[in-house]
């Protein structure tokens, strides 16, 4: 499992590193004694987990494009990473319909230019490409997707997800690989994980943070599909996974270059319905909800991964079920409208993490 020792005075460059996932996996790093150097747009949402954490604080923050190959390759010349995680995306499913070609070209083409970039550049030890359980071909079957399944998806997100998928493989088997790993000292693996939810996610158009939004005002939220199951997990769950990875592909190289899945036990594939009822337990006074009318872009209904092979290979598993989980959400934003230090509150979050992680371990 993940040795915290480990990441002092790493290099490590974070692409995405504004959003909700990478202001999370920033501040991680950091706490743990990493060296880190973030590429991304602006916060995506005003307010936003990066601003209210002070996440840019101690680490090199650049503002800038997936899609500008020639800012990127400047800031990795400059810096000289050993290890690259890529969180870039356009990461919204309706947004995706509204503006497939962004979706695209940022997805995509944003894989293929930071990929070519650490090709051209050189140095870097371990890549650590971030999709999604969204990448599968969705045949809305019972049981979880292991990795080895067919690439896909409906919506241009969700598809444009499975093209990253064959991007870092056709990368892989060109540039980066395993029989060649003496020559060119790079590992890179794909991970993939589910609905992840926690504290400062404001995206537009998600179930929580539209939720949390309107128990703050007591208002009602309007809720479109109560039936539709999601494999929820706290952030901080396979964000350990993806730091796990990078570790292993640091120190073992080719041994962990695949695919990995990393969501929820089983028991935490609840309905729409489900969390919000009991997200409005826990938030008491205030919380309301209704049906949304009208019509909707086609999401998946079901749909959930087979994390089998990170349990055995890496003894990862969760360990915050999801009642835990929306404790610690509601208990965020109450800590944040009242005013408290989110940075520390954070940190302490992800402190809360790693000990509750090394006592499941005993």
């Amino acid at each position: 499992m993940m040795d915290a020792s480990f990441w002092k005075g790493k290099k490590v460059f974070l692409t995405g590193h504004s959003g909700f996932k990478g202001s999370w996996l920033s501040l991680w790093l950091k706490e743990m004694g990493a060296i880190v150097k973030g590429y991304s747009l602006s916060a995506p949402t005003s307010p936003s987990l990066f601003e209210i954490a002070n996440i840019a604080a101690d680490m090199d923050s650049v503002e800038g494009d997936i899609r500008d190959f020639d800012h990127l390759l400047k800031e990795f010349h400059i810096f000289r990473p050993e290890i690259v995680f890529h969180m870039a995306a356009q990461p919204l499913v309706r947004l995706s319909y509204d503006d497939p070609i962004e979706t695209y070209s940022t997805n995509v083409m944003g894989t293929v230019h930071l990929l070519e970039v650490i090709r051209q550049v050189g140095g870097v030890k371990a890549i650590v490409n971030i999709t999604s359980d969204k990448c599968y071909e969705n045949r809305e079957w019972a049981w979880g997707y292991r990795e080895n399944e067919p690439m896909g998806g409906y919506d241009p997100y969700s598809n444009s997800k499975g093209c990253a998928e064959l991007v870092a493989a056709s990368f892989r088997q060109s540039f980066f690989n395993a029989s060649e790993h003496a020559q060119h000292g790079c590992a890179l693996a794909s991970v993939r994980a589910g609905n992840v939810i926690g504290g400062g996610d404001w995206a537009a158009d998600r179930l929580i943070p539209d939720m949390l939004k309107a128990f703050s005002g007591q208002k009602p939220v309007e809720i479109r599909s109560p039936n539709a199951i999601r494999p929820w997990q706290h952030v901080l769950e396979p964000l350990s996974g993806y730091i796990t990875i990078a570790e292993k592909l640091y120190i073992l190289g080719p041994d962990f270059a695949e695919g990995w899945n990393f969501g929820p036990k089983d028991d935490d594939a609840k309905s729409v319905e489900w969390i919000v009822e009991k997200l409005a337990s826990i938030w008491g006074k205030g919380a309301q909800w209704c049906l949304s009318d009208g019509e909707h872009p086609h999401e998946a209904h079901y749909l959930k991964l087979d994390c089998s092979k990170a349990n055995m290979r890496l003894n990862w598993q969760p360990v915050w079920d999801l009642s835990t989980t929306l404790e610690k959400i509601v208990n965020w934003q109450k800590a944040w409208l009242e005013n408290q230090d989110m940075n520390q509150y954070t940190i302490c979050e992800i402190k809360d993490y790693m000990a509750a992680r090394a006592k499941s371990r005993k």
